[in-house]
């Protein structure tokens, strides 16, 4: 890692704090409705769908979700970790868990975001959040088994929890034995998510 002059490393505590906050502005505006304020979170041309650029289109997405899907949400946001590509780009993983009433029943969710952060004229913005899902599941019936997105009047599917993360498979694929395993020295400063990803690529999510 390169040396950082104190402006710098300044600078970078300053960005990590602005990141910070913003899976937090997002909980809180999405939870209280304030669909301006939470598309504000997002650049100018962010991207909607395959073909619509723009908040104005990301605000009518979210809003036809909002009032066809859940009447109350409320989102709790943990861990979060971020990597840096360059002064004005980052990304991270946060993990998320959230409380939905759709319809007849309350569900809670498992998940985590994959973000792309950008810094533009000094503010940073979600670049792209890219969700991956655990479980979904009325909390009075525990999401065991396979399938674990299981929604109200859907067919239950499979999430995206692992698809970022080819340990999870090597782990389930190994044959442990009695030999002391070998362990791999700590990931490098500012690339613990890169080496935990092996150098794969980001998933398609599909998005229900």
């Amino acid at each position: 890692m390169n040396e950082m002059t104190v402006e710098a490393r300044l600078d970078r505590l300053e960005s990590l704090e602005q990141i910070r906050m913003l899976p937090a502005k997002y909980a809180l505006a999405l939870d209280m409705r304030d669909l301006d304020a939470w598309v504000g979170l997002f650049p100018e041309d962010v991207k909607v769908g395959k073909d619509q650029t723009g908040r104005a289109h990301l605000k009518a997405w979210i809003d036809d979700t909002l009032r066809l899907q859940f009447s109350t949400t409320s989102h709790h946001i943990g861990g979060h970790i971020i990597e840096f590509r360059d002064a004005d780009n980052a990304s991270g993983v946060v993990y998320s868990k959230n409380e939905h009433e759709a319809g007849p029943e309350w569900v809670t969710m498992q998940m985590l975001y994959w973000d792309d952060y950008q810094r533009i004229d000094g503010r940073w913005y979600f670049r792209r959040r890219l969700p991956c899902y655990l479980y979904a599941s009325d909390q009075n019936r525990p999401p065991i088994g396979d399938k674990k997105m299981r929604w109200p009047g859907r067919e239950p599917y499979d999430g995206s929890w692992h698809d970022l993360w080819p340990t999870w498979k090597a782990f389930w694929n190994a044959k442990p034995d009695d030999a002391l395993p070998q362990v791999a020295e700590p990931a490098p400063l500012g690339q613990f998510l890169d080496t935990m990803r092996r150098g794969s690529s980001a998933p398609r999510v599909r998005v229900r």
